[in-house]
């Protein structure tokens, strides 16, 4: 006559309570199975650690080169920007000053990332020194990164040599963007005046940078970012003609 198994243990089977085979760590249940030993091998050469996960900071820049963004969420995101900044100003100039600063900050990553883009994509990258080529690049790549498209001009101010000017003719920053008319006089692409400015900021072409409504018939939202440089850059423009 066998025991009475203790209460808080019970035998699975009877079979199972009668053989020996129960205390053998390799019969018993896997509810209560112990761990087998590791096997050692000593022949075999030490498993490489696995490599490091990739994160977003790893892919190259390249690959988001050609990513475009939702033009109705961009312009969403622009009016919410310029509501916000309405209700905290004073007047029109106020306004326009706000939207410069928030282009400008812009203006100083659009121009990070272009400059680690050229360095990866040339062999030997260059800086321009000369103001013109610097403002070709502004005209051409700077917009098209940020809108999509090269502007569609640039003139020069035939009055004063320190003034040098670019024409959108739709820029895509205020092609849904009504201005009351108590407001007309209200650039909204003093947003995209900034960025021109801390690109120059950046090259070392220093300049004071503004936004001005120019309509025509043909063009109603035309617009001109008039440049306007330092003293210093056209004293070195001269220097480097000689």
């Amino acid at each position: 006559m066998h025991a009475a198994p203790h209460p808080r243990f019970s035998v699975l089977s009877a079979s199972a309570a009668q053989s020996s085979e129960h205390l053998s760590p390799a019969a018993s249940s896997t509810r209560f199975s112990l761990p087998s030993a590791p096997s050692i091998n000593t022949t075999a050469p030490a498993s490489k650690p696995a490599p490091p996960r990739q994160t977003i900071y790893d892919r190259p820049l390249n690959k988001t080169r050609a990513a475009e963004v939702s033009a109705s969420a961009f312009a969403f995101l622009f009016s919410e920007m310029v509501q916000y900044t309405q209700k905290r100003v004073n007047g029109i100039n106020d306004l326009e000053r706000r939207l410069n600063t928030l282009g400008y900050r812009v203006g100083m990553r659009v121009l990070e990332l272009m400059s680690w883009r050229n360095e990866a994509a040339a062999k030997a990258p260059k800086r321009e020194i000369r103001f013109l080529p610097a403002l070709m690049s502004i005209h051409t790549q700077v917009w098209r990164a940020v809108f999509g498209k090269p502007a569609d001009a640039i003139e020069k101010s035939v009055e004063n040599a320190d003034e040098y000017m670019i024409i959108d003719n739709d820029p895509p920053i205020t092609r849904n963007i009504s201005v009351p008319r108590d407001m007309s006089q209200l650039s909204c692409s003093s947003f995209t005046a900034g960025i021109v400015e801390a690109v120059l900021d950046g090259l070392g072409f220093p300049a004071r940078v503004t936004a001005h409504n120019t309509p025509t018939d043909q063009l109603p939202n035309r617009t001109t970012i008039l440049i306007k440089l330092e003293k210093s850059v056209i004293d070195r423009e001269e220097a480097l003609k000689t």
